[in-house]
């Protein structure tokens, strides 16, 4: 880590009152990696927060702070890692207007 962004993690943690050492830079900065490259570039930092959000939620019903935020790097990474751009398509929804499966339309004789 650089002397600025340690020296800025450190006033920003200060100034929302989050405690540093539960605070995992690396992990935060693979976790916005993994989202900007897999999904799209403004991924990052919109994962990097509902990440955040995510862990302070678990924290504040009684998890430890540390495994709450392994807990959501961990998984919100994994969910990164294996996204596709390509949107999924349920069966029979691919080129429907109604309930038949071939793409017609139901009326017509």
């Amino acid at each position: 880590m650089t002397n600025d962004l340690e020296r800025w993690a450190e006033a920003v943690a200060d100034e929302l009152g989050v405690d540093i050492d539960v605070v995992d830079v690396a992990g935060v900065l693979d976790l916005a990696r993994d989202a900007a490259h897999q999904v799209e570039r403004p991924a990052a930092p919109l994962t990097a927060f509902v990440a955040g959000y995510a862990a302070a939620t678990a924290a504040a019903e009684g998890a430890d702070p540390q495994d709450a935020v392994d807990d959501a790097l961990s998984r919100a990474s994994e969910l990164a890692l294996g996204w596709s751009s390509e949107p999924v398509v349920a069966l029979g929804e691919a080129g429907t207007t109604g309930g038949d499966p071939t793409g017609g339309d139901e009326d017509e004789a």
